[in-house]
């Protein structure tokens, strides 16, 4: 299907979506070479009964192996993980380092300890959307960290917020 876009309607796009804020979450799974994860500030709550959220991911490789994967771990971030967003959110960024606190679920999806929230979840839904690929997904378990203040993105920047 193919949809034709007004010029500048993109841009317009991109400039409203960066002055809404939104929360920040760390994706991870376990990949083909290691662990792989990405930040996003797109991860929504979608049903209650049953639990289920939803996410996208743009194309990169960690992209690619995360919307494909059979399980996959949300870590909904608090102020003190500033830096590790910044790290996931760059090519080249520190990733699953011992001083950023990793743990290994049973499962075998890597988690982050400390996150106001880790969610394990398992993909009930893939749909690709251009570059894009939205994933819902079924949560399967709850991990609830401390709180620690309010991480938001916003005007392409991480904000802290207690």
């Amino acid at each position: 299907m193919s949809v034709d876009i007004e010029a500048g309607v993109a841009e317009l796009f991109k400039a409203a979506f960066r002055g809404y804020p939104t929360g920040v979450a760390v994706i991870t799974a376990p990949g083909p070479d290691g662990p792989v994860g990405l930040t996003a500030s797109s991860v929504a709550s979608v049903s209650l009964t049953p639990p289920a959220l939803s996410f996208s991911v743009m194309d990169s490789p960690s992209a690619r192996v995360l919307a494909s994967a059979d399980s996959l771990v949300v870590h909904l971030l608090a102020a003190a993980h500033a830096g590790l967003a910044q790290d996931f959110a760059r090519p080249g960024g520190a990733r699953f380092t011992a001083e950023q606190g990793w743990t290994t679920l049973p499962t075998g999806e890597p988690m982050l300890l400390g996150a106001q929230a880790a969610l394990r979840c398992v993909p009930l839904h893939r749909v690709p959307v251009g570059a894009s690929t939205v994933v819902v997904a079924a949560v399967t378990g709850v991990v609830a960290g401390p709180a620690g203040g309010r991480l938001i993105y916003h005007e392409r920047r991480f904000i802290l917020d207690s």
